[in-house]
């Protein structure tokens, strides 16, 4: 469970100026010693399953591969048409450089400073901090790739970390083909939804994120019609629906491509890779 028992040293004052050197000398000693895990410990998870948790994943995944998965018809739909969307950009009457142009730096705002350094970098693995207006700026970019709500996000990325490619935590299991690891996971109703709340206490009670969380679809369709306003209909097709399309697939291709092609420079407990072109 996300504590901070798990970060000692973080949102708390630690007092070490006692009165006795003994007990400053008994404080460097801890620091140097704690200091000396991380360096040589795997990196912190922020969703750890308690048995009695990890228990109740696995009888729902039992469950899940006995039955018949049940389709999400609201992702089946959605994806159907905003691919369908991104294809009216082969037209030659929807071609506009500005306009892909525009496509471009969007998808390094919402896609890089958004989906790469703000949820998953920053929000899913606290991998630093910042001022919290600087963190809510990269957590909004990220709402405008509309990959789902914010909390979601996180909670499944979590979930995905805390024991990656095993089929009772993580909810694209590479081990379950390119397929399923890529977009194939998100078109059915999965268990590891129900462990979502668990694994995002910090996140998940913030005014902020819960707007993020409900509100990321009609901030796309508000910018949409933005654009349609202000330059019209190609630039809604390039910079809405082919955009979408762009930063989702080089998103999936974390989840599926460096799990099967690429290089290992250590050996993981996991599938994962070092794939030299999606750096690019």
């Amino acid at each position: 469970m996300f504590s901070n028992q798990n970060f000692p040293f973080q949102n708390k004052t630690v007092n070490v100026f006692q009165s006795s050197t003994k007990t400053y000398h008994s404080f460097f000693i801890s620091l140097v010693k704690y200091a000396a895990k991380q360096l040589t410990a795997e990196p912190k998870l922020f969703c750890v399953n308690p048995a009695r948790h990890l228990i109740k994943i696995k009888k729902r995944m039992t469950i899940a591969t006995q039955d018949k998965l049940q389709y999400n018809w609201k992702h089946v739909i959605s994806l159907a048409g905003l691919h369908i969307g991104a294809l009216f950009a082969l037209l030659p009457s929807n071609f506009n450089w500005t306009a892909v142009g525009l496509t471009v730096f969007m998808h390094w705002i919402t896609g890089g400073l958004g989906i790469t350094l703000g949820w998953h970098r920053l929000l899913t693995h606290r991998s630093f901090q910042t001022p919290k207006f600087v963190e809510y700026f990269l957590a909004f970019c990220g709402a405008l790739a509309c990959q789902g709500g914010i909390i979601d996000w996180v909670g499944l990325h979590r979930l995905h970390h805390t024991n990656s490619d095993q089929n009772a935590i993580d909810p694209h299991n590479a081990q379950n083909g390119f397929w399923w690891s890529h977009i194939g996971w998100m078109l059915y109703k999965g268990p590891a939804h129900a462990e979502i709340s668990r694994c995002t206490k910090d996140i998940s009670s913030d005014p902020f994120y819960q707007f993020l969380q409900n509100y990321f679809l009609p901030i796309q369709i508000v910018f949409g019609v933005l654009l349609y306003l202000a330059a019209g209909w190609s630039f809604v097709v390039w910079v809405i629906f082919a955009r979408l399309i762009l930063v989702y697939h080089c998103t999936w291709f974390v989840n599926s491509a460096t799990h099967k092609f690429g290089y290992r420079t250590y050996e993981t407990k996991d599938s994962s890779t070092n794939c030299w072109w999606l750096q690019f």
